[in-house]
């Protein structure tokens, strides 16, 4: 079951850095429950973080967690 879990959290943070990433809004959250969105929204500023500093596209995909 752990495991189970801990790749959902992986896939809500890298959905949130792909988000990130092509710039769009903290708003654009699909998720409502607290700790669905808590794990999109850290992965969602990490791609934020990576876009400012000049990575997108093609330069940015090893950067997306898998």
């Amino acid at each position: 079951m752990k495991r189970q879990k801990r790749e959902r959290d992986e896939l809500l943070f890298a959905r949130g850095f792909k988000a990130g990433l092509t710039g769009r809004s903290v708003d654009t959250c699909p998720y409502q429950d607290i700790n669905l969105r808590q794990h999109w929204v850290a992965g969602w500023r990490e791609g934020r973080i990576n876009e400012r500093e000049g990575y997108s596209g093609v330069s940015a995909l090893h950067l997306v967690p898998v």
